[in-house]
């Protein structure tokens, strides 16, 4: 075994590293690049506006069934085998979306690229708390959940290439997305370790002890009542409801109400992509210092301008200001919320705990799509469905502020 001391970088560095890679495959490639494809998707299948928000959310249908088997198979197959496996799913229903499009088709294999999609990314995250002592852990998470930045900045340039070659180009698309995303389930299998002790190792940050233990454990630290937890959970909730709207349908709003070209509308997506990149680090680390609900609130409350911007169809700088305010805190949530349970219940319980409110945080992602779909029919719009969204991101703000430190829950 290579003694901790003697290595330049700490291996969990190359977890982070390839677990980063692994959030750009389930969620960026095979999620919110569905932002950039549906347009030109919905062109080809004749989809309506409640049919596009119905492939969205199969997706989540999917992904909250594999949420629910995440803590079963985890502690069954270990982090690795489950990423690989669900990144394995998620590669391959993409080329065959790409290969037999037709919309009963794409419902049912999209719904298989959401499972695959949960099985990948509910043990990537909590392999962090696993990995980082606390005092890290918003920092490394932050770094994880980059990887839907530079998935939406490549989709926000390759995609409106592609689809320029011709009616077919969505389904290339579709086609070198699910390819690349083979390829990141090949290097999880060969990079990614279950814990520290594997390799005879310490987490990120712990105190001396015995090997793959974070000091203190668990049973040291008081333990979150029932209500916290769900506090927690209620929080994660409202962020799947509204941020899923956003990613969806922004690029939709773009082309079909702003009048933009899909050129135009995916350097906007581009855009957001890039600045997304420092969400994870810039604000897991601010929740390091400022303490988890603070750094949440701040996030939501950005969040709620970018969806009140769009919402009232603002243009010109206003349009630049939703973007940004959205880009710079995208991925923020997730990083927060894997280091806040780690805070709560230690490395040892951090895995059953990410699912459960990951569930809730899946059920969000369905009702939010369907219900941004239905009112966009109605209302012949986005308006009330972004509307919605940043009534939802205000209610969180609130909660947010409310959410008990680590150690305090008494």
């Amino acid at each position: 075994m290579v003694n901790a001391a003697k290595r330049a970088v700490h291996y969990g560095w190359y977890v982070v590293a390839v677990s980063m890679l692994g959030i750009f495959a389930c969620l960026g490639l095979g999620r919110f690049a569905l932002g950039m494809l549906l347009p030109a998707m919905a062109q080809a299948l004749s989809l309506s506006s409640w049919q596009m928000g119905l492939v969205s959310t199969v997706n989540f249908c999917g992904y909250l069934a594999a949420v629910l088997l995440c803590p079963l198979l985890m502690k069954r197959w270990g982090y690795r085998r489950l990423i690989s496996l669900g990144l394995l799913a998620v590669g391959s229903s993409m080329l065959l979306i790409g290969s037999f499009p037709s919309l009963p088709v794409l419902l049912l294999l999209y719904t298989i690229t959401g499972l695959g999609s949960g099985f990948a990314n509910v043990p990537i995250m909590a392999l962090v708390p696993v990995w980082f002592a606390a005092r890290q852990r918003g920092r490394a998470a932050g770094f994880v959940v980059i990887g839907s930045g530079f998935a939406i900045i490549i989709s926000g340039r390759l995609v409106p290439m592609l689809n320029g070659l011709g009616e077919q180009g969505w389904r290339l698309n579709w086609l070198l997305l699910g390819g690349v995303v083979l390829v990141i389930s090949l290097l999880s299998a060969l990079v990614i370790r279950n814990r520290p002790a594997d390799l005879g190792l310490q987490p990120v940050a712990a105190e001396q002890g015995s090997a793959g233990a974070e000091q203190p454990l668990p049973a040291l630290m008081p333990q979150p009542k029932r209500s916290t937890l769900l506090h927690c959970a209620a929080v994660y909730f409202l962020f799947g409801a509204t941020y899923v709207i956003y990613v969806t349908f922004m690029v939709t709003t773009l082309v079909q109400e702003y009048g933009f070209s899909e050129l135009v509308a995916g350097r906007f997506w581009a855009w957001l992509g890039f600045l997304s990149l420092f969400s994870g680090p810039i604000f897991g680390s601010l929740s390091d210092r400022l303490g988890r609900g603070k750094g949440l609130a701040l996030v939501f409350a950005m969040q709620a301008i970018s969806y009140l911007c769009i919402g009232l169809y603002l243009q010109g700088p206003f349009l630049a200001l939703s973007v940004g305010c959205f880009g710079l805190v995208a991925w923020s949530v997730p990083s927060i919320m894997a280091a806040l349970v780690g805070d709560y219940v230690g490395a040892e319980r951090a895995g059953a705990v990410f699912s459960f409110i990951t569930f809730l945080f899946g059920m969000g992602q369905v009702v939010g799509p369907l219900l941004a779909g239905v009112l966009a029919q109605w209302y012949g719009g986005f308006t009330a469905s972004f509307l919605l969204a940043f009534a939802l991101a205000c209610l969180a703000v609130v909660l947010s502020l409310f959410l008990p430190e680590p150690g305090g829950q008494g």
